[in-house]
């Protein structure tokens, strides 16, 4: 079985998470610049088959779009482009960035560590996943 991969999407960083084989548990991938995006999924799509995307789309709470909305959609039109034999799934990713925030603290993480913005990208990455995975059930 292939991997499903999420995609927190920031204008300077990316935060990437994908499955095991098995689709059961989500892990922290990498973080790359945004920039880079398309080609890191062209490298890691060679390496690991993975047969869908989950990316995050940024709501506010009153569930209108925020100005971060029409980046990720364009961002999934290029996906849509590169990909076409890979679906693209939105969802929801209301306070991720202060889950995953939390989380780091919850787990222990030092500080300078937290400072790291790749590492609460990363996180994100996993927390949509893991939402993904669990809407699936």
């Amino acid at each position: 079985m292939a991997r499903i991969l999420a995609i927190d999407y920031g204008l300077k960083r990316t935060g990437i998470a994908v499955t095991d084989p098995l689709r059961i548990i989500a892990t922290a991938l990498e973080t790359v610049e945004s920039e880079k995006l398309l080609n890191f999924l062209k490298g890691y799509f060679q390496r690991e088959p993975v047969d869908q995307m989950v990316v995050g789309l940024p709501k506010r709470l009153s569930n209108e779009d925020t100005d971060m909305t029409p980046h990720v959609r364009r961002l999934v039109e290029q996906l849509n482009k590169h990909f076409p034999d890979k679906p693209v799934a939105l969802i929801d990713e209301r306070f991720t960035s202060s889950i995953a925030l939390q989380t780091m603290i919850d787990g222990g993480m030092k500080k300078k560590d937290r400072r790291v913005k790749g590492n609460v990208d990363k996180i994100s990455a996993t927390l949509i996943l893991q939402s993904f995975l669990e809407t699936r059930k």
